[in-house]
């Protein structure tokens, strides 16, 4: 992309944008005269260790990367593998007359440009060009309308940075010392895991209540058809005046919550039935209520995260990786923004195909307008729309795969809250009658018909919950009056148990987030992203299950940072820093009070500011400073139950009774992807039976040495104890014989014979007409002949003992399979993906399980298990593995050619032998400063593993 001097206003201009994507679509609208660039992402940030702060900074700055005594000034560094990026922007921006920075239009794309400024340090003009969709009105427009840098955007996002800095560089050391190294915390991530966990303590708390109703089926003795049907189904809803007790009625505990309900216990419950076997019953009363439904409102990015997630099977992470591909290439609006608002131009395009794809009675009289849910909405962006002053429809997109799916719900959406409501009616009908033991029975039955559907025509909804009624179901119900006699056809007894409030999934931790308005919609994704990697949460299906690590996390955090985990604490930290993206609130004090507490509290009191009751902006300091109050054992120790204790080591979750060392302590290793509700007593003396240690089985015969199995890192195995005084190292070390059990043997059963026969193998079984011989050899990858370098898989273990030579003969004389071997046969049928259309099995890869739809591959993450694993969670795995762009592979580059005369020769022998010893030279020297900033750099680079909230 050379620039050119064709140019309206004879000059060249340079277009900086933050990707190389966007890059090439924004060059394609602006034509000659335009250079178009990437910056690929942030060439700026804090330093990610003190071996990348500059010399002059020492003691907590390099730590921190933040002068906390001097106004919390930042130490910004060009990152190490952005400096030939920014080499390339100033060459560029030398021939360039103006400079526009085109980044994204809110806190962070702000901050991209303020950064950019500041490196280039521009001579020419420089212009902020800001657009919302990249269509080629909009980049036109852009230009030609350009705006000043928006410096309290710039400074909002800085104060974030700091504090994120300030919160995951004080707090992670905490947990690397108290719980476990290589952890981290994080001002929103820490909130989130917080949310998780305690949803599964209200899982471990709770009890399930029993309870019992009546479900009948009433027929009005007519033939019936699709508009009148001949019968209806109705639940027991009061006895004697009483309503009867509903799942809704009981509390966390099974207790029964109201003091006039009916609790029906089995018994009861049949008894009732019993007695009204020969009741004649009649309709009591019929309600009928005009039923009408408004449109949603169009999307913004944590509602598009949530029905990617219902609908298409997304993770919040997958869904803004499709949409960013779909924004850069121009078919949507700007994917990050808390707006429902539609421009003008907009509900101008969707009203426009509401008449052509409906027609005009679909098309409300005036435009719709949506008021703005979100506290302090970040940007004044739109709606996450289709792009352009005419949507394309899907089909005129030619989009494929996620992006297709993706594009079609925000088309869906758009269009159809520009649409006229759905109207109809709700009915309730509620049927008595009196038992033969003299109690009444009412029962009672809903419907709902649509006249006129509406926007329903468009799109429809999902629910979190997937066994609740979508809007577009109608039911229908016989058309009857008060007083119609009815006949009992059926009464059934019901029998119902309470269940657990449902584990937060990626849409509904979302939802929650945002609710309770803690961080920024435009992170949640990356907040999610990061508790996964750090092991905090794992998936089980959709659902988010908190491992025993996380427990212990929150624990310490709760009991001694508990305002830095605090909900409200953490939604008035965002209002603040709100209100100084405003203006309205300076950084500096605002940073002050957070980070060394109140000025004029007395002294030791900014501890107690980090739990107490007064202002919500505590001493973080002092917080992080004593530590001797932390009870490293307490807060990783959880009790089960029987004296039984859940504790979290530094190498995983384990259980035990008693104390170490003391007479009957028992130890058992817990499952890493066993969900913490599942840990129950039972379960627990479980693991605390299963055998554990070594199993001696006695002495071999022929040399005399014990042989003993025992559970290894890679299973269960069996293994010879050597005389004291074989050496181990050395020329003549010698090693003991091992061997893993055969899948069909368990340590509690393997015998010495067992053992002894596996740890004869390999087992010569002959050799071929040439001398050649032939072993029998369990592997890695299970049972194989070996004849030189030619391997042969066998079907079976017990191959190993009882192949013959002539069996193996035969093996050997067919040809050698190349490739992969017959594909075996699918573990799980998953059903059709709803992005490929194609049938999703779950099958047994060499690494593993694995989701496939015959395009994509998707391997099985840990707490998944083929066992477990739901459809929708298939259909994520593979969502997400689409979303990652294919890793391009680097093309060798080609010899260069020999030089031909002998002085050529010489003459490059020589520079050789000077570019050597320079190189010596300069190597010595760098690894010098390398080990001494290496040195420096020890403390900061642990502080780098703490993650940051985005």
């Amino acid at each position: 992309m050379s620039p050119t001097s064709e140019t309206a206003n004879g000059g060249r201009r340079l277009v900086i944008v933050e990707s190389p994507a966007k890059a090439k679509t924004i060059k394609g609208y602006l034509g000659p005269g335009y250079i178009v660039e990437a910056s690929v992402g942030h060439i700026r940030d804090l330093p990610n260790g003190a071996a990348e702060v500059p010399e002059q900074y020492t003691g907590e700055v390099r730590r921190l990367g933040v002068d906390v005594e001097h106004d919390f000034q930042p130490v910004y560094v060009v990152n190490a593998d952005k400096k030939a990026q920014v080499k390339k922007l100033k060459d560029l921006l030398k021939e360039s007359d103006e400079l526009f920075l085109a980044t994204d239009e809110d806190r962070e794309g702000e901050a991209i440009a303020w950064h950019l400024q500041e490196v280039l340090k521009p001579k020419v003009p420089v212009k902020r060009m800001v657009f919302h969709e990249i269509t080629k009105a909009a980049i036109q427009a852009a230009v030609a309308n350009p705006r000043e840098l928006n410096q309290k955007l710039v400074d909002a996002q800085e104060t974030r940075r700091i504090l994120d800095r300030l919160y995951g560089y004080e707090v992670s050391p905490v947990l690397w010392k108290k719980v476990m190294p290589r952890l981290s915390a994080g001002r929103v991530q820490s909130v989130a895991t917080r949310l998780v966990v305690e949803r599964e303590r209200e899982r471990i708390a709770f009890r399930s209540a029993e309870y019992w109703d009546l479900t009948g089926t009433f027929g009005t003795g007519r033939a019936g058809d699709a508009s009148d049907p001949s019968s209806l189904v109705a639940r027991l809803q009061s006895v004697d005046g009483r309503r009867v007790a509903q799942g809704r009625d009981f509390d966390s505990l099974g207790q029964l919550k109201g003091a006039n309900v009916l609790h029906l216990d089995e018994a009861n419950a049949r008894a009732l039935a019993a007695a009204l076997e020969n009741t004649r019953f009649s309709v009591r009363s019929v309600e009928s209520k005009p039923y009408r439904r408004s449109p949603y409102a169009p999307f913004r990015t944590t509602t598009l995260q949530q029905e990617a997630s219902r609908k298409l099977g997304f993770g919040a992470k997958a869904t803004m990786q499709v949409a960013q591909k779909l924004y850069e290439n121009g078919f949507i609006t700007y994917m990050r923004t808390d707006s429902t608002t539609l421009s003008d131009t907009a509900v101008a395009a969707a009203r426009a195909q509401v008449t052509q794809l409906y027609g005009a009675d679909y098309l409300p009289a005036q435009p719709r307008t949506y008021a703005g849910k979100v506290k302090n909405a970040q940007e004044a962006h739109e709606a996450i729309r289709p792009s352009g002053d005419r949507f394309r429809t899907p089909a005129e997109t030619g989009l494929t795969g996620d992006q297709f799916k993706l594009y079609e719900l925000i088309w869906k959406r758009t269009v159809a809250s520009q649409m006229k409501d759905a109207t109809g009616n709700s009915v309730t009908v509620k049927i008595g009658g009196t038992a033969a033991d003299g109690r009444d029975a009412e029962f009672s039955a809903s419907g709902k018909t649509i006249t006129f559907h509406g926007f329903l025509k468009a799109y429809v909804e999902g629910a979190d919950d997937p066994n609740a009624e979508l809007d577009d179901r109608e039911r229908r119900l016989p058309q009857v009056a008060e007083g119609d006699a009815l006949s009992a056809d059926e009464i059934t007894v019901d029998g119902h148990a309470t269940k657990p409030p449902a584990r937060y999934t990626e849409a509904s931790l979302v939802k929650e987030l945002e609710e309770r308005e803690i961080g920024r919609p435009s992170t949640y994704a990356s907040i999610i992203g990061t508790i996964l990697d750090r092991g905090y949460v794992f998936k089980k299906g959709t659902a988010l299950v908190p491992s025993f690590l996380s427990f212990a996390v929150v624990n310490l955090l709760e009991k001694h940072f508990g305002r830095l985990v605090d909900y409200d604490f953490t939604a008035k930290m965002e209002d603040d820093l709100d209100r100084i993206a405003r203006g309205e609130a300076q950084a500096v004090p605002w940073l002050k009070r957070f980070y060394f507490g109140e000025s004029t509290a007395p002294a030791g009191t900014a501890a107690e500011a980090g739990n107490g009751d007064g202002d919500h902006l505590g001493g973080l300091k002092e917080l992080v400073t004593d530590l001797g109050a932390i009870d490293a054992r307490e807060v990783s120790s959880f009790p089960v139950g029987n004296n039984i204790v859940l504790r979290v080591g530094r190498y995983g979750p384990y259980i035990e009774r008693g104390e170490k060392d003391a007479e009957g302590h028992q130890r058992a290793d817990v499952p890493e992807d066993l969900a913490p509700d599942e840990l129950s007593v039972e379960l627990a003396e479980e693991l605390l039976a299963k055998p554990s240690g070594d199993f001696e089985l006695g002495a071999d015969p022929a040399t005399g040495h014990q042989i003993i199995a025992r559970d290894g890192r890679y299973g269960p195995y069996v293994t010879e104890v050597l005389p004291e005084g074989t050496p181990k190292t050395g020329k003549n070390a010698v090693k003991p014989r091992t061997a893993s059990l055969f899948k069909s043997m368990s340590l509690d059963t393997v015998t010495l014979a067992d053992a002894l026969k596996l740890m004869s193998l390999p087992r010569v079984v002959g050799a071929d007409a040439e001398g050649q011989e032939i072993t029998a050899q369990n592997g890695r990858y299970g049972p194989y002949l070996k004849k030189g370098t030619d391997s042969r898989s066998l079907q079976t273990e017990d191959q190993l003992f009882t192949i013959t030579l002539e069996e193996a003969l035969e093996i050997y004389s067919q040809p050698k399979q190349r490739g992969r071997a017959a594909a075996k046969p699918p573990l799980k049928e998953l059903g059709a993906d709803p992005v490929s259309a194609k049938p999703v099995v779950v099958k047994d890869g060499r690494f593993g399980p694995y989701v496939t739809d015959g395009e994509t591959n998707a391997t099985l993450r840990s707490g998944d298990s083929v066992e477990t694993i739901t459809p929708e969670r298939g259909f994520e795995l593979l969502a997400e593995k689409r979303a990652k762009a294919p890793v391009k592979k680097t093309a060798k580059k080609a010899p260069a050619k020999k030089t031909a005369t002998k002085a050529v020769a010489k003459k490059t022998t020589a520079a050789k032998k000077t570019a050597t010893s320079k190189t010596a030279a300069a190597a010595k020297k760098t690894a010098t400063s390398k080990t001494a900033a290496a040195k420096k750099a020890a403390p900061a680079k642990k502080a780098a593993a703490s993650g940051e909230d985005a």
